[in-house]
């Protein structure tokens, strides 16, 4: 029998380094290491600089944008005089990109960052499901290459964030293992991970053919972003993330072949569960675009399968999977583990519960969410068939085209119906294969290293979804921290005004264009 592991024993005294800090999840991992792990050694981030090239716009980005933030409210309460002092002294910041060799440091640099790093945790991605696909690889796939080239330097292990949708076009139970593509075959290698660099020379040959045939940036972008997609369908994915994500799976599988590598899969990421505090939040996530859309009046039908499984976890959960599968990383060397952050096999809900528990707490409770809803929603919201609800948008269409034709006649613009409908068609061209689940996620391998915690650490870094009350996780914690931490309060002038013309965030996850948090 193995014996025991300890979060404290393992991460005491350790440098580690995370990328993708200034986003939702890093937050979440970097507040539970300094409230947690008091001592640990050091915690560097790289992160991109506004201008220039230098280690202030780094620290100038993290005072901003990091060092602000609200999930360090409690320990700001608690431990005031600690966090200021472990930001100003345990805290690195290093102006890198991470898409770049080197992260855009010189070799000297950069072989001196590595040999003062002990842990590696990359959660920088983007995860705009319909990024561009040159962006997408740059981010996603081949950023992790280099970031691998840092963890090989020093040794140290490698925690690669990645996403349970890395399953693609797959059906069935999905298990904590590598990915077998659903359609076009891939070369797998006697290793285990599948040989990407035919399909990355692929890919890049056709990015680099469009980019010379289009001269126009938009008309680039837009061809980019639908050769993602068509790839990505094409090889058994449903959008450029996903695709992207697995292929940065298989890069960190190679690259650190024969050393220590975690790959931490979390399903849907929604709010806090307990930590730092229950409802913590910052964007819009991929369920909360539907709620915000309905709650403006947006939507009120969405294709999907009401009796399937949605799998959603909470981002203390993922945090605290992060953390341990780091802990085992650092006791325990020389090994790849897949762990998977998710609901569906140990506590599921399905589609249909989730609509019905969101759709009941705003019809009764919708004064409790001020930034949320501008006024008392009427109608209701149901969800259909895919072949029902493509026969509804252009039957509904064709209504509200002609409508918004007289109106134009008249000179008062388009119909708010057919705004309304073109909102429906993009949420569900972009979040529908989620609604429409067809397989389940297993934790079963992450269950099973809780397990070899002590009492404290699994009361500590909780991970087990049998913890979740949905009606009261959904309800009033979620809901409520959407309302409180997503949204920004509505000035006196803007209530009249956002009451007939609130827009849908630009991306489900108000994404930079650059590497954020998954």
């Amino acid at each position: 029998m193995k014996p025991a592991l300890n979060v404290h024993a393992a991460l005491s005294g350790k440098r580690v380094l995370i990328t993708g800090s200034t986003g939702f999840l890093a937050k979440v991992v970097l507040e539970k290491l300094i409230h947690s792990v008091p001592d640990i050694g050091r915690i560097v981030l790289v992160i991109r600089g506004g201008t220039g090239n230098t280690n202030g716009d780094a620290r100038t980005r993290f005072e901003r944008d990091i060092a602000t933030s609200s999930v360090f409210d409690r320990l700001r309460a608690e431990r005031p005089a600690f966090l200021a002092e472990f930001f100003a002294e345990r805290i690195e910041c290093v102006t890198g990109e991470v898409t770049a060799p080197c992260f855009g440091l010189s070799l000297a640099d950069f072989n001196a960052l590595a040999r003062r790093i002990d842990l590696v945790i990359n959660a920088a991605a983007s995860v705009n499901f319909r990024e561009a696909l040159d962006e997408a690889l740059a981010i996603n796939a081949l950023s992790v290459q280099n970031i691998a080239e840092l963890a090989r330097a020093t040794n140290a292990p490698l925690v690669q964030v990645s996403t349970c949708y890395v399953n693609g076009y797959n059906r069935g139970d999905m298990l904590e293992q590598n990915v077998t593509p659903a359609r076009a075959a891939i070369a797998r290698h006697a290793d285990g991970h599948y040989d990407v660099s035919g399909l990355l020379k692929h890919l890049q040959h056709r990015v680099a053919t469009i980019k010379a045939e289009t001269s126009d940036a938009e008309q680039r972008m837009r061809r980019l972003t639908e050769l993602g997609i068509a790839e990505a369908n094409h090889h058994g994915w449903n959008d450029t993330y996903t695709f992207t994500k697995w292929m940065g799976e298989q890069l960190a599988m190679q690259a650190m072949r024969g050393k220590t590598l975690t790959i931490v899969r979390p399903s849907i990421i929604e709010s806090t569960l307990q930590e730092p505090v229950p409802g913590w939040l910052e964007g819009v996530k991929v369920a909360d675009a539907i709620i915000l859309a309905y709650a403006r009046g947006k939507t009120s039908f969405f294709p999907a399968k009401p009796n399937e499984i949605v799998d959603i976890v909470p981002a203390d959960l993922v945090a605290n999977s992060i953390i341990l599968g780091a802990a085992e990383a650092l006791a325990e060397p020389g090994a790849t583990r897949i762990y998977q952050a998710c609901t569906g096999s140990a506590n599921p809900i399905s589609v249909g519960r989730v609509i019905e528990l969101f759709q009941t707490e705003s019809q009764r409770n919708w004064r409790n969410y001020e930034r949320l809803f501008y006024k008392e929603p009427k109608h209701g919201f149901r969800v259909v068939s895919r072949p029902v609800f493509l026969l509804m948008l252009r039957v509904m269409s064709l209504g509200a085209s002609a409508w918004s034709g007289v109106r134009c006649v008249l000179g008062v613009g388009d119909s708010p119906k057919l705004e309304a409908l073109r909102t429906t068609r993009l949420l569900a061209l972009t979040f529908s294969f989620y609604t429409a689940p067809r397989y389940v996620f297993h934790n079963t391998s992450l269950m099973a290293l809780a397990q070899r915690f002590g009492s404290e650490d699994r009361a500590r870094y909780a991970v087990d979804p049998s913890i979740i009350d949905w009606p009261d996780y959904l309800c009033r914690i979620h809901m409520t921290g959407l309302n409180r931490y997503a949204l920004r309060p509505r000035s006196p002038k803007s209530v009249e005004a956002a009451a007939t013309a609130a827009p849908l965030p630009k991306s489900a996850t108000e994404t930079e264009a650059r590497p954020v948090e998954i």
